[in-house]
């Protein structure tokens, strides 16, 4: 049922590009900070200023991942290397921390000014395996997803939640180590082999992989369905919603 192995009992979601239509916010404010700061490089060393790939880079370096390690993969994958700073660095301060707040600052004030949008066939999906018995877990890196869930009202269709903030506390890796996901699984009393998780970034996908889990749903919404597999999704769809209407096809 629901296209997923025989004896799954629990299903553990991304959010961001899985659930809510929020990964392109964080693709577009990741490019204004990068960018910024870039610019303002390039200026003071009189070198050439090459603008952050919302697609390529984000993909590669940042999507998926906790804020600093994405900070951090991208300016090493730039030959840029800064200090860490401190969590209390003013927004736009030339360190991990500093540019990280720079990022956080600008995707709220995104969600705050165009609310959140979900993807209808997500929900249908989560809502048909949630009648079907199966428990339900939102695994996030973003330390928001409270507050995103809240403004898309679909809090209630998770038993548990995972996320930037949580993993803070527990110490959990981010992805793509696979703690987060295993946390979940554990909080919903599922051994990962009967858990299925559902990822739309490369990091998340190679977390489900690591993690041995019954099953790894890629979603691809960018196009990047090759990489996807690369990474260890075991079937690649477009939307969920395929899922139901076909028990999933490999695409």
């Amino acid at each position: 049922m629901f296209g997923l192995p025989d004896g799954v009992s629990a299903c553990l979601f991304d959010m961001d590009g899985v659930v809510t239509q929020t990964a392109t916010l964080h693709a577009a404010a990741w490019k204004e900070m990068f960018d910024e700061f870039l610019r303002q490089r390039a200026q003071a060393t009189g070198t050439e200023f090459v603008p952050f790939d919302p697609h390529r880079e984000y993909d590669a370096y940042v999507d998926g991942k906790p804020r600093l390690d994405g900070t951090r993969s991208f300016l090493e994958s730039r030959g840029i290397h800064l200090p860490e700073g401190t969590p209390d660095d003013p927004p736009g301060t030339p360190t991990l921390y500093g540019l990280s707040n720079r990022k956080n600052a600008l995707v709220l004030a995104k969600i705050a000014a165009g609310g959140v949008q979900v993807y209808a066939g997500s929900i249908t999906y989560i809502k048909a395996v949630r009648t079907g018995g199966i428990g339900t877990a939102v695994v996030s890196a973003s330390a928001n997803t409270k507050q995103v869930l809240d403004a898309a009202g679909i809090e209630g269709l998770f038993d548990v939640r995972i996320d930037g903030v949580v993993a803070k506390q527990r110490g959990l890796r981010g992805k793509p180590a696979p703690d987060t996901f295993l946390a979940a699984a554990e909080a919903l009393g599922v051994p990962a082999a009967h858990a299925v998780v559902f990822e739309d970034a490369q990091a998340g996908v190679a977390a489900g992989h690591a993690g041995h889990f019954a099953l790894v749903v890629g979603v691809d919404r960018v196009g990047q369905a090759a990489e996807l597999r690369a990474h260890g999704a075991d079937i690649v769809v477009k939307d969920l919603s395929e899922l139901l209407d076909h028990g999933g096809e490999t695409r």
